[in-house]
């Protein structure tokens, strides 16, 4: 097909782009998102949402204040009462003796309301609720399929968080993630004048008095204000911008469309990192890119590691709320490392942060910055300068002391003495510069035992004692021969180049046997896991390895419907009503909650959802020994890969199951099949017969001799017989399987079961020989002479039906052990070996003679009327020709 340039449809992928869109906002149920955004607390945001809420309740939508505050403000409080919208009760949290109130969202939820209204999004929940933030809160309200109205303010997100800092010198500490911002399907700028803002603060329409003469002095200043103004309206342009870049894409609207960008920052424990992932989080607003966060772990910086976890764990999580890919790496070169992730994940821009070092450090060390634009090759580094808020931690963020290691310092200080005393003993025999072999030894011996700094100290001791009791002249920092400057210089450099080595190589093993160990430890689960074949096995496997690994307390809870139920825990590990809830809550939302979240962080234990494709299996609860192990990141890791496992492991049994089961029903399907072909056949033939027999003796009846109505109505009887043997014979297996048989033991004797058996075939036998070998000692034997004669009719009409017409039969009874034998034998052609068993199974059949029928359940009636009396039954080929069947029944 050709195209015309000026063709004005979308493309293909914009329109499955759409319709991807549309499809998932269905398909999820999702609520949607409106938020009234504002530059400042007064401007009226709450007031707009109660107009637009009462619009929509006129409208007959059901809408309900799930957290509406005035702030004692007589307008608000007017429109809320006028519009008669339903006002939900707060909870209220009892915190260190006092009541504070908060939304109550399991009230909204059971409400489950069109349109709930929530005011203050970044508000900060009193501790004991359920989340954190109340914009987790509105994530759930969403999630159950109900609509928000918000009001925020636009310093409270998190990637102008620094900017705001820079205008106002105010850190805003209550934040609300970008994504939500991007999530929302309407926002509503609430703007009136910086001058009209101030009018109203003034006239104790925002504030009491108070609080607004403090508010005017420190935040309401008028720069302040124009400047977080142009700030909002530029957030909310920017969002307008999006929609509609987006319906022009839909409707394929010629446009200049801006190229594919990815960015990439690199992070570390240093309280700039921050800021830099807010920087990169605003370039790729500005770009319509996506980005991405890296952390390069090295051998080297263990230590460091080991101190700023807890921050870096922060600034990865800050980075993936707000949207990016977040990934940590292992590198023995930062730089390399970084630069090695931007090539293959197709990155254009690097963002890294201006040097802050002594320019004189730069010598000794090239900044990373000069490193990476030297590699770069043809992707763009962007260099951010760090604002003087940046240089200083967070409020509530404490930065870990360096334990100062004066006990090694002091090692050094007896290390250099000991060599020295050595050198002294051995000074008559060996020049001073051979000395020198002596203090290296001590260096590398406080290296390798007290650490990298203790080892500098010890070299730089080790040029002073040199110089001061060995170079001449002795005991004075003077050198009579300046050739010995050189030997000071080589022997501290080898010393620090020495103890720089064996410091990194001990960091490189410690961090190779930490990852050995949890390399292990997912080795030892899987292992367990490939040789577990129930979910009690995979269970205790999960159990005995997070416990041995980590040494914590386990949980595991599976779903049971719509509920948990917990499978395991370990002993003395019991969880209450709050603890199932945050469980509860966890597999619901699929996503974590509990100690070490920012949902229900007060629990005990960490809850991980163990989640499939399909939804989610059940949860993993674990309870660590040490409280801080919840946020460092290889822990955090290893519990993801814990649950990974012990998902894959359980969806595997299960499928099992589901396979099994499937093929139950596939075989079942195939026996009732078998059942009504066989039906079919065996009762049509009959039927027809009879009905064929009937209609000649209507039609032509008054025709026929006297001979021929009795031969027909004769044939009609049989066939109506035969039958009759087939519909019992089906009732009978079903009174079988449902075990409702009840056997009416009396004596009996054995030839007159036999007798009666062959006088109900007597005109099958017709001439044919029967044999019957039956002792006249014989004894009664106590059994149900009906049930019992039916098994013999069976046993002997199989029989006619498997041997030629004119084959005897034989039929034998003899007592052996104290039980009763009877054998029923023909000279057919026998069942094949691999048969021999099946024989005795429903609608089992082996190829009939021709003119044979049958339902395939006379076999297994016998079957089950034998073994109802305690008997067994079994079938053998004789080895002169034929079958031969042998029951054995008890004598009572």
């Amino acid at each position: 097909m050709v195209t015309n340039g000026n063709d004005k449809r979308p493309s293909p992928e914009a329109l499955l782009k759409l319709a991807q869109a549309e499809e998932a906002e269905v398909d999820q149920g999702l609520g949607r998102l409106k938020i009234f955004l504002g530059y400042a607390a007064g401007v009226g945001k709450t007031y707009a949402m109660l107009e637009a809420a009462w619009q929509r309740k006129l409208e007959h939508r059901d809408v309900v204040a799930a957290y509406v505050e005035s702030h004692g403000r007589f307008e608000t409080d007017s429109l809320l009462s006028f519009s008669e919208i339903e006002i939900i009760p707060k909870a209220q949290v009892e915190y260190m003796g006092v009541t504070l109130p908060e939304m109550d969202i399991d009230a909204v939820l059971d409400r489950r309301p069109q349109i709930a209204l929530v005011d203050e999004l970044a508000h900060t929940n009193a501790p004991g609720s359920r989340h954190e933030k109340r914009w987790q809160d509105v994530e759930e309200l969403l999630a159950a399929g109900i609509d928000v109205y918000t009001t925020v303010n636009v310093q409270h997100f998190e990637s102008l968080n620094d900017v705001v800092a820079q205008i106002t010198g105010i850190v805003v500490r209550e934040t609300v993630p970008d994504g939500l911002l991007d999530q929302a399907f309407e926002i509503r700028l609430v703007d009136i004048p910086p001058e009209e803002l101030l009018q109203r603060l003034h006239e104790g329409k925002v504030y009491i008095p108070a609080q607004a003469a403090q508010a005017t002095e420190k935040f309401f200043k008028p720069g302040n204000l124009m400047a977080l103004r142009e700030l909002s309206m530029r957030r909310a342009a920017s969002r307008v911008d999006d929609q509609m870049r987006a319906y022009m894409e839909s409707r394929s609207i010629a446009g200049p469309w801006p190229t594919a960008e990815k960015l990439l920052v690199c992070i570390s424990g240093s309280p700039f990192s921050e800021q830099l992932i807010r920087t990169t989080r605003r370039l790729a607003d500005e770009t319509k890119s996506r980005w991405h966060t890296v952390y390069i772990e090295t051998p080297g910086g263990g230590r460091h590691l080991r101190e700023n976890r807890e921050q870096v764990w922060r600034y990865l999580r800050l980075a993936e709320s707000l949207g990016a890919e977040v990934t940590t790496l292992t590198g023995t070169n930062v730089t390399q490392a970084l630069i090695d992730y931007a090539v293959k994940h197709n990155v254009t821009k690097i963002v890294v942060g201006k040097p802050t070092k002594p320019r004189w450090r730069e010598f000794l060390s090239p900044p990373l910055v000069d490193r990476i634009i030297r590699l770069s090759g043809t992707i763009d580094v962007y260099v951010v300068s760090i604002a003087e808020a940046a240089r200083k931690p967070a409020s509530g963020i404490v930065l870990p002391r360096k334990a100062e290691p004066w006990p090694g310092y002091m090692k050094s200080l007896v290390l250099v003495m000991a060599a020295s005393t050595v050198c002294e003993l051995v000074r008559p025999l060996l020049a001073p510069t051979n000395l020198v072999m002596i203090y290296l030894l001590a260096v590398v011996l406080a290296a390798t035992r007290l650490g990298l700094r203790p080892a500098i100290l010890t070299a730089f001791l080790s040029v002073m004692a040199f110089d001061f009791f060995f170079v001449p002249p002795r005991f004075t920092f003077a050198v009579a021969d300046t050739q010995y400057l050189l030997t000071f210089i080589a022997l501290f450099t080898v010393g620090v180049v020495i103890s720089t080595l064996v410091s990194q190589a001990r960091e490189r093993a410690e961090a190779i046997r930490v990852r050995e160990v949890q390399t292990a430890s997912l080795y030892y689960l899987s292992r367990d896991l490939a040789a577990a074949v129930s979910i009690q096995s995979i269970l205790e496997a999960i159990h005995k390895n997070i416990r041995d690994s980590l040494d914590a307390c386990v949980a595991i809870l599976l779903a049971e419907g719509e509920r948990l139920e917990v499978k395991t825990a370990s002993e003395h590990l019991q969880l209450d009503m709050k603890e199932l809830a945050v469980a509860d809550w966890a597999f619901r939302n699929h996503q974590p909650a509990g100690r070490g979240t920012e949902t229900l962080g007060s629990a005990d234990l960490l809850y991980l959802p163990l989640q499939t494709t399909a939804g989610v299996l059940g949860v993993l609860g674990v309870k660590l020994t040490d409280d801080a192990g919840y946020g460092f990141p290889e822990q955090r890791r290893l519990l993801q890969a814990f649950a990974a496992q012990a998902t894959l492991a359980i969806e595997r049994v299960q499928l099992v199951k589901q396979a099994e089961h499937a093929q139950i029903l596939q075989a079942r399907e195939g026996l009732e099949r078998a059942l009504l072909n066989s039906i079919s056949h065996d009762l049509r033939t009959p039927l027809v017969t009879i009905t064929g027999a009937l209609d000649t003796l209507m039609d032509k009846g008054y025709k026929l001799d006297g001979e021929a109505r009795k031969e027909l109505l004769d044939t009609a009887r049989e066939e109506a017989e035969r039958l009759n043997r087939f519909v019992g014979n089906l009732l009978d297996m079903t009174r079988l399987e449902a075990g409702r048989v009840d056997l009416r033991k009396e004596q009996s004797d054995i030839q007159d079961l036999v007798g009666c058996a062959l006088v109900a075939l007597d005109k099958q036998i017709g001439t044919r020989n029967v044999e019957t070998h039956i002792p006249a000692d014989l004894p009664p034997v106590k059994l149900d002479m009906v049930l019992m004669t039916q098994v013999m009719v069976n046993l002997l009409d199989n029989a006619l039906k498997y041997s030629p017409p004119d084959a005897g039969l034989e039929i034998n009874a003899r007592m052996d052990k104290g039980k009763l034998t009877l054998e029923v034998c023909d000279r057919g052609p026998g069942v094949p070996v691999p048969d021999l068993k099946r024989v005795f199974d429903k609608f089992y059949r082996i190829p009939v003679p021709e003119g044979a029928g049958g339902t395939g359940l006379g076999l297994a009636i016998c079957k089950g009327i034998v073994e109802a009396h305690g008997g067994t039954i079994r079938a053998e080929n004789r080895a002169t020709g034929g079958l031969r069947v042998i029951i054995t029944l008890p004598l009572y």
